[in-house]
Protein backbone atom coordinates (compact mmCIF):
# COMPACT_ATOMS: atom_id res chain seq x y z
CA UNK A 1 0.00 0.00 0.00
CA UNK A 2 1.25 3.44 -0.87
CA UNK A 3 0.36 5.13 2.87
CA UNK A 4 -0.31 3.53 6.26
CA UNK A 5 -4.00 2.66 6.13
CA UNK A 6 -6.38 5.08 7.32
CA UNK A 7 -9.16 3.99 10.23
CA UNK A 8 -11.84 3.04 7.49
CA UNK A 9 -13.93 0.06 7.95
CA UNK A 10 -13.81 -0.26 4.13
CA UNK A 11 -10.16 -0.44 4.03
CA UNK A 12 -9.78 -2.83 7.13
CA UNK A 13 -12.36 -5.22 4.83
CA UNK A 14 -10.98 -5.06 1.64
CA UNK A 15 -7.16 -4.59 2.97
CA UNK A 16 -6.89 -8.47 2.65
CA UNK A 17 -8.12 -8.93 -1.01
CA UNK A 18 -6.94 -6.03 -2.37
CA UNK A 19 -3.09 -7.09 -0.88
CA UNK A 20 -3.89 -10.81 -2.05
CA UNK A 21 -4.45 -9.71 -5.57
CA UNK A 22 -1.79 -6.96 -5.55
CA UNK A 23 0.76 -9.79 -4.29
CA UNK A 24 -0.78 -11.95 -6.86
CA UNK A 25 -0.18 -9.87 -10.10
CA UNK A 26 2.55 -7.53 -8.67
CA UNK A 27 4.85 -5.72 -9.36
CA UNK A 28 2.03 -5.68 -12.74
CA UNK A 29 -1.00 -4.76 -11.10
CA UNK A 30 -2.17 -1.47 -9.31
CA UNK A 31 -5.25 -2.20 -7.19
CA UNK A 32 -7.31 1.01 -5.73
CA UNK A 33 -10.16 1.10 -3.58
CA UNK A 34 -12.38 3.82 -3.77
CA UNK A 35 -14.67 5.28 -1.78
CA UNK A 36 -18.13 5.78 -3.61
CA UNK A 37 -19.97 8.31 -1.58
CA UNK A 38 -16.72 11.28 -1.49
CA UNK A 39 -15.41 9.80 -5.22
CA UNK A 40 -12.06 9.77 -3.46
CA UNK A 41 -9.47 7.09 -3.21
CA UNK A 42 -9.40 5.47 -0.24
CA UNK A 43 -6.24 3.06 -0.48
CA UNK A 44 -3.66 2.10 -3.05
CA UNK A 45 -1.45 -1.09 -3.56
CA UNK A 46 1.25 -1.06 -5.93
CA UNK A 47 0.53 2.58 -7.34
CA UNK A 48 1.17 2.88 -11.20
CA UNK A 49 0.66 7.33 -10.95
CA UNK A 50 1.41 9.55 -8.25
CA UNK A 51 -2.29 9.03 -6.67
CA UNK A 52 -2.79 8.52 -3.07
CA UNK A 53 -5.65 8.21 -0.58
CA UNK A 54 -7.53 11.17 -1.02
CA UNK A 55 -6.64 12.20 -4.22
CA UNK A 56 -10.38 12.46 -6.43
CA UNK A 57 -11.62 9.24 -7.65
CA UNK A 58 -13.14 10.26 -10.65
CA UNK A 59 -15.63 7.45 -11.16
CA UNK A 60 -18.51 9.21 -12.20
CA UNK A 61 -21.82 8.82 -11.36
CA UNK A 62 -22.74 5.04 -10.40
CA UNK A 63 -26.16 5.45 -10.90
CA UNK A 64 -25.27 5.37 -15.10
CA UNK A 65 -23.41 1.91 -15.21
CA UNK A 66 -25.15 -0.74 -16.91
CA UNK A 67 -27.23 -2.57 -14.31
CA UNK A 68 -26.71 -6.09 -16.20
CA UNK A 69 -23.23 -6.26 -15.09
CA UNK A 70 -24.32 -7.33 -11.76
CA UNK A 71 -21.63 -4.77 -10.11
CA UNK A 72 -18.63 -6.15 -12.09
CA UNK A 73 -17.17 -4.46 -14.78
CA UNK A 74 -14.64 -5.25 -17.46
CA UNK A 75 -12.11 -5.78 -18.59
CA UNK A 76 -12.08 -2.94 -20.77
CA UNK A 77 -8.52 -0.89 -21.94
CA UNK A 78 -6.70 1.98 -19.84
CA UNK A 79 -3.56 3.88 -21.37
CA UNK A 80 -1.05 5.56 -18.96
CA UNK A 81 0.80 8.69 -20.11
CA UNK A 82 3.88 7.11 -20.84
CA UNK A 83 1.96 5.03 -23.02
CA UNK A 84 1.60 1.60 -21.20
CA UNK A 85 -1.55 -0.18 -21.97
CA UNK A 86 -3.85 -1.44 -18.70
CA UNK A 87 -6.63 -4.14 -18.74
CA UNK A 88 -9.08 -2.59 -16.28
CA UNK A 89 -11.36 -4.41 -13.58
CA UNK A 90 -13.76 -2.40 -11.12
CA UNK A 91 -16.22 -4.04 -8.93
CA UNK A 92 -19.20 -1.89 -6.95
CA UNK A 93 -18.82 -3.18 -3.46
CA UNK A 94 -21.93 -2.72 -2.00
CA UNK A 95 -22.53 -2.47 1.91
CA UNK A 96 -25.66 -4.21 4.37
CA UNK A 97 -28.47 -2.37 2.59
CA UNK A 98 -27.22 -2.85 -0.76
CA UNK A 99 -25.68 0.64 -1.22
CA UNK A 100 -22.44 1.15 -2.98
CA UNK A 101 -19.89 1.67 -0.46
CA UNK A 102 -16.83 1.16 -2.06
CA UNK A 103 -15.27 0.57 -6.37
CA UNK A 104 -12.10 -1.76 -6.32
CA UNK A 105 -10.49 -1.31 -9.45
CA UNK A 106 -7.40 -3.29 -10.81
CA UNK A 107 -5.27 -2.04 -13.14
CA UNK A 108 -2.93 -5.05 -15.22
CA UNK A 109 -0.24 -3.83 -16.89
CA UNK A 110 -0.27 -5.23 -20.43
CA UNK A 111 3.89 -4.22 -21.08
CA UNK A 112 4.82 -7.89 -20.37
CA UNK A 113 2.43 -9.57 -22.06
CA UNK A 114 2.36 -7.45 -25.22
CA UNK A 115 6.10 -8.25 -25.22
CA UNK A 116 5.77 -11.70 -24.95
CA UNK A 117 3.11 -11.86 -27.32
CA UNK A 118 5.69 -9.83 -29.97
CA UNK A 119 7.94 -12.61 -29.30
CA UNK A 120 5.59 -15.27 -29.84
CA UNK A 121 4.50 -13.98 -33.05
CA UNK A 122 8.13 -13.92 -34.01
CA UNK A 123 8.27 -17.28 -33.73
CA UNK A 124 5.02 -18.34 -34.83
CA UNK A 125 5.44 -18.72 -38.76
CA UNK A 126 8.33 -19.27 -40.85
CA UNK A 127 9.10 -15.77 -42.86
CA UNK A 128 10.86 -17.40 -45.68
CA UNK A 129 9.73 -20.26 -48.18
CA UNK A 130 11.44 -23.27 -47.10
CA UNK A 131 14.11 -24.99 -49.95
CA UNK A 132 12.27 -27.55 -51.08
CA UNK A 133 15.31 -29.37 -52.52
CA UNK A 134 16.64 -29.96 -48.61
CA UNK A 135 12.51 -32.38 -48.17
CA UNK A 136 12.69 -33.96 -51.47
CA UNK A 137 13.78 -37.49 -50.21
CA UNK A 138 12.28 -36.38 -46.31
CA UNK A 139 9.22 -38.21 -47.40
CA UNK A 140 8.28 -39.39 -43.59
CA UNK A 141 7.99 -35.14 -43.43
CA UNK A 142 5.67 -35.04 -46.18
CA UNK A 143 3.50 -37.50 -44.37
CA UNK A 144 3.18 -35.78 -41.52
CA UNK A 145 2.63 -32.18 -43.18
CA UNK A 146 -0.16 -34.19 -45.14
CA UNK A 147 -1.54 -35.18 -42.18
CA UNK A 148 -1.54 -32.57 -40.05
CA UNK A 149 -2.54 -30.23 -42.57
CA UNK A 150 -5.89 -31.83 -42.85
CA UNK A 151 -6.20 -32.17 -38.81
CA UNK A 152 -5.50 -28.29 -39.22
CA UNK A 153 -8.21 -27.97 -41.75
CA UNK A 154 -11.08 -29.86 -40.46
CA UNK A 155 -10.50 -28.96 -36.51
CA UNK A 156 -10.38 -32.49 -35.55
CA UNK A 157 -7.63 -34.38 -34.01
CA UNK A 158 -6.39 -37.36 -35.42
CA UNK A 159 -8.07 -39.76 -32.87
CA UNK A 160 -11.11 -38.26 -33.53
CA UNK A 161 -11.31 -38.36 -37.60
CA UNK A 162 -13.99 -40.57 -39.73
CA UNK A 163 -13.67 -42.98 -41.65
CA UNK A 164 -14.15 -40.65 -44.24
CA UNK A 165 -12.10 -37.83 -42.68
CA UNK A 166 -9.13 -40.97 -43.10
CA UNK A 167 -10.08 -41.76 -46.56
CA UNK A 168 -9.54 -38.39 -47.44
CA UNK A 169 -6.12 -38.06 -46.13
CA UNK A 170 -5.29 -41.32 -47.92
CA UNK A 171 -6.08 -40.34 -50.85
CA UNK A 172 -3.83 -36.99 -50.71
CA UNK A 173 -0.88 -39.31 -49.26
CA UNK A 174 -1.64 -41.45 -52.48
CA UNK A 175 -1.72 -38.43 -54.80
CA UNK A 176 1.62 -37.35 -53.08
CA UNK A 177 3.35 -41.11 -54.53
CA UNK A 178 3.53 -41.87 -50.42
CA UNK A 179 2.49 -44.91 -50.89
CA UNK A 180 5.05 -45.63 -53.83
CA UNK A 181 7.80 -45.71 -51.50
CA UNK A 182 9.46 -48.41 -49.02
CA UNK A 183 8.43 -48.68 -45.71
CA UNK A 184 5.75 -45.74 -45.61
CA UNK A 185 2.69 -48.01 -44.53
CA UNK A 186 4.10 -47.94 -41.01
CA UNK A 187 4.55 -44.57 -40.69
CA UNK A 188 1.29 -43.81 -42.26
CA UNK A 189 -0.49 -45.84 -40.01
CA UNK A 190 1.32 -44.44 -36.80
CA UNK A 191 0.64 -40.84 -38.00
CA UNK A 192 -3.02 -41.92 -38.31
CA UNK A 193 -3.05 -43.46 -35.15
CA UNK A 194 -4.54 -46.84 -37.54
CA UNK A 195 -3.64 -50.67 -38.08
CA UNK A 196 -1.41 -50.90 -41.07
CA UNK A 197 -4.63 -53.66 -41.74
CA UNK A 198 -7.13 -50.81 -41.50
CA UNK A 199 -4.82 -48.59 -43.83
CA UNK A 200 -4.22 -51.35 -46.34
CA UNK A 201 -8.02 -51.25 -46.62
CA UNK A 202 -8.75 -47.73 -46.90
CA UNK A 203 -5.91 -47.35 -49.52
CA UNK A 204 -7.85 -50.37 -51.49
CA UNK A 205 -11.36 -48.46 -51.33
CA UNK A 206 -9.36 -44.87 -52.48
CA UNK A 207 -8.04 -46.89 -55.52
CA UNK A 208 -11.55 -48.60 -55.85
CA UNK A 209 -13.34 -45.49 -55.83
CA UNK A 210 -11.06 -43.47 -58.55
CA UNK A 211 -11.11 -46.32 -60.90
CA UNK A 212 -13.25 -46.09 -63.72
CA UNK A 213 -15.80 -48.68 -63.47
Amino acid sequence: MRASEPADDRVRTWSPVCRAVAALLGPYAEVVLHDAATDRVLAIWNPMTARAPGDPSLLGELDDLDPAAEDVFGPYEKVLADGRRLSSVSAVLRDAEGEPSAVLCVNLDRTPLDQAAAVLAGFAAPRTRRPEPLFERDWPERVHRIVGGFVHESGRPVERLTREDRLTVVARLDDAGVFALRRSAPEVARALQTSRSTLYALLAEHRARRSPR
